[in-house]
């Protein structure tokens, strides 16, 4: 019997963790990095915001799975789950960032390139704050990351990936001075970087 390899899955988180819970995607990607192995035809990359960059990533896969936060129009924390074609049609309709633009534009060109991934599949969750230049996860959505990968791996398990408990390689995560645990604890309070404005120009200041 002739050998047929294993199918190429990519795992990608895509946001901005300088925008509060537009960090949503990227903080999965790291936790589902620190808590699982995978085998070699699986690759996990932190996207950020790259846009079009991320092309040759989808080129190179068969099935993409991704984390990102999304504008659902639910209730914060909300976590929903989208699948093939729902997933351009739905960041197409409920733009939310820059980001999600650029990656609806990854995916179209990949599409007119014959490229695109023959699954995939979106899980995001709704945001609590976008407006926050600076700031973390909120805490309602920080609260679903754990929700968010044992979705994951119940995905990655029906499409035949075998995850094990351990760690990924790490080469094409954030760097290690923005990954979450470093990121909380360099950054200075809200009023001291003062990331929603001067409050010198406030009404009412002294």
């Amino acid at each position: 019997m002739a050998y047929v390899p294993p199918r190429r899955v990519l795992i990608l988180g895509i946001g901005n963790v300088l925008w509060a819970d537009e960090g949503f995607g990227p903080r999965c990607i790291e936790t589902l990095a620190a808590r699982y192995a995978f085998p070699d035809h699986v690759k996990l990359l932190d996207g950020g915001t790259q846009g079009l960059y991320l092309l040759p990533f989808l080129e190179d896969a068969d099935d993409l799975l991704i984390f990102d936060a999304v504008d659902y129009g639910l209730e914060p924390g909300t976590v929903k789950t989208l699948r093939d074609d729902d997933v351009p049609a739905f960041l197409g309709a409920k733009k939310m960032s820059l980001h999600q633009t650029g990656f609806q534009d990854v995916l179209a060109t990949a599409d007119l390139k014959g490229c695109r991934p023959e699954r995939i599949t979106l899980i995001g969750c709704q945001p609590a704050e976008l407006e926050d230049y600076g700031g973390g996860l909120r805490p309602v959505v920080s609260e679903r990351i754990g929700t968010v990968i044992d979705l994951a791996i119940a995905e990655l398990a029906a499409w035949g990936v075998d995850a094990q408990a351990g760690q990924s390689n790490g080469a094409d995560l954030a760097d290690p001075s923005i990954r979450r645990d470093a990121y909380e604890a360099g950054r200075p309070s809200a009023r001291t970087a003062c990331r929603i404005g001067d409050d010198r120009f406030f009404p009412g200041a002294d």
